[in-house]
């Protein structure tokens, strides 16, 4: 499964990288990563379509992940599921206005990223019809 992963910062890439793994739980496939810096790369990656989930940052800048989310709900046919990263609890609300499927906080905490994405993977592969194997 493709995951794109969303931040103008090369290291936020990295930690969301290594928290999901190469299979971020048993019984799911390995994921291939997409990794994307800019917003118009965000919608020339999502537009192209084989993207199963996506995990945005919501402090990168100058393009919030959170306005991205909402956009990508709005424009992109059968738009893959999406994680969005929050900095602080109280944005919590903003992740919701976002449409977002779910968050994860900064600092990364591995354990909890990863599960979040995995959930995300089950979601997209039902949704679309595919069995999950490991590949």
């Amino acid at each position: 499964m493709k995951i794109l992963v969303y931040s103008h910062d090369a290291n936020t890439r990295a930690q969301v990288r290594l928290a999901i793994g190469r299979r971020p739980a048993p019984g799911l496939p390995q994921v291939e990563y997409l990794e994307v810096a800019t917003e118009p790369a965000v919608f020339a990656r999502l537009d192209e379509g084989g993207v199963d989930v996506a995990v945005l940052d919501g402090e990168a800048q100058p393009a919030g992940g959170m306005g991205i989310c909402r956009q990508a709900k709005d424009e992109i046919y059968n738009c893959p599921p999406i994680m969005v990263l929050i900095a602080r609890r109280d944005d919590g609300w903003l992740a919701t206005w976002s449409r977002a499927d779910a968050v994860a906080g900064q600092p990364i905490d591995a354990v909890a990223l990863a599960e979040g994405v995995a959930g995300l993977m089950r979601r997209r592969a039902a949704e679309s019809g595919t069995e999950l194997s490991r590949q």
